[in-house]
């Protein structure tokens, strides 16, 4: 079961972008329509996290486990799909994230 910790944070996206949910820490981007300084989603195959960003709210969901992980990749992407929003997970271009997907399955989910 996922443990879920919901914070504000008065910023913006971009602090995460490139400090916190960045390729180098493991992080791939849920690239969405909605994407704006003031919405993002990443998620983390390495450390199975999921984090997002909208209007200052943050949700960080960690994963006790790859298949509560998987569960919660594809709970997520299907949302997203439903809203009309969904584009794609980036993979960064990094081997170690783009192989993780893989490994669990989700690699149908990258672009």
């Amino acid at each position: 079961m996922s443990t879920i910790t919901r914070e504000f944070a008065p910023a913006d996206r971009y602090i995460y972008d490139f400090k916190f949910c960045n390729f180098k820490n493991g992080w791939a981007q849920l690239d969405t329509r909605q994407d704006a300084s003031y919405y993002g989603n990443w998620i983390n195959p390495i450390t199975l996290k999921l984090f997002s960003y909208c209007e200052g709210d943050t949700t960080l969901t960690e994963c006790t486990d790859a298949a509560d992980f998987v569960r919660e990749v594809r709970e997520c992407v299907e949302w997203h799909r439903n809203s009309g929003y969904y584009i794609g997970i980036d993979g960064m271009c990094s081997e170690p994230i783009i192989e993780a997907f893989t490994r669990m399955g989700l690699a149908e989910f990258l672009h």
